[in-house]
């Protein structure tokens, strides 16, 4: 199957929201996310993507067009469930969540971009990350098709604890749980192809945008959340956070995630409904 959601519906809500997870991850890293916006009175939606929650072999079998067919599948799914319709995503989901706003402008109320990453350049990335943009030539070249680049610790979070458990699932061989334990190559390139064009068309990014970055982010320094900033149309609320490292919808600020996204995305209703709510008569008195 190309793509799958879960859905999270609590109530009969009027807002959804479309969650998206990173690259090499799995919709669990949004379920505290999907669960706490659930709880305040929205549809949520955690996409599945293309090749992930398999083996190594099954994501380089996809690239970004089957990773963004699966965000547009599940979002044409719930824009018809829901008035206000919102997609967030973490990381490169968060970079595919622009890619949707971007093609689809007239169908977005809102963003929400977390750790938010164009370029793999926190301080735990090893030097050598510094040619990763060769990697779309070396696939058209065929070189390095088994090759992988390995997570390192921190591994995206600050809370030890956690960490650790995540860890251990990464490497049990259960990529459903916590993602696969390393990035391919050939999945790096598609990516990097990715980032390239949404950098490249971000000035068409009309929807508000909240964006949620780690100061201490480890994968993604804090440049990729200014790249929005600079050059995104619509506006731009910023959030930095500063005890988590990349994984902020897991890691130890994953409420103030919650309570921030719940916050703007309620304003954006309220402003959507005064906007269209109906003006009062001249002779209308007020009491």
């Amino acid at each position: 199957m190309m793509h799958e959601t879960l859905s999270y519906p609590e109530a009969e809500p009027t807002a959804g929201v479309l969650l998206i997870h990173g690259l090499t991850g799995t919709p669990n890293e949004m379920r505290h996310i999907a669960r706490g916006l659930s709880r305040a009175g929205f549809l949520v939606h955690s996409v599945k993507l293309a090749g992930h929650c398999g083996s190594e072999a099954d994501l380089v079998a996809t690239d970004r067009h089957d990773w963004f067919q699966s965000v547009v599948a599940a979002a044409e799914m719930m824009r018809r469930e829901v008035e206000h319709f919102f997609v967030a995503g973490l990381s490169m989901g968060a970079v595919l969540a622009l890619k949707y706003a971007i093609e689809y402008p007239r169908h977005v109320r809102g963003l929400g971009l977390y750790g938010t990453t164009f370029f793999y350049d926190g301080w735990s990335i090893p030097a050598v990350a510094k040619f990763a943009f060769l990697l779309p030539l070396f696939q058209r070249l065929g070189i390095g098709r088994r090759k992988v680049f390995l997570e390192a610790p921190p591994y995206g979070l600050k809370n030890e604890r956690l960490r650790q458990a995540i860890v251990t699932k990464m490497n049990s061989g259960d990529s459903s749980a916590a993602g696969l334990p390393g990035n391919p190559w050939p999945a790096l390139a598609q990516f990097y192809l990715l980032s390239a064009e949404v950098q490249k068309n971000l000035h068409r990014v009309q929807a508000p945008a909240l964006v949620i970055h780690a100061r201490d982010d480890d994968v993604a320094s804090l440049r990729n959340a200014q790249l929005i900033e600079r050059k995104a149309r619509g506006p731009v609320e910023t959030v930095v956070l500063t005890n988590s490292y990349h994984l902020i919808t897991l890691d130890q600020e994953k409420d103030v995630v919650v309570a921030r996204s719940v916050d703007f995305f309620r304003r954006l209703i309220g402003k959507r409904q005064q906007e269209h709510a109906p003006s009062r008569g001249l002779a209308e008195t007020v009491v």
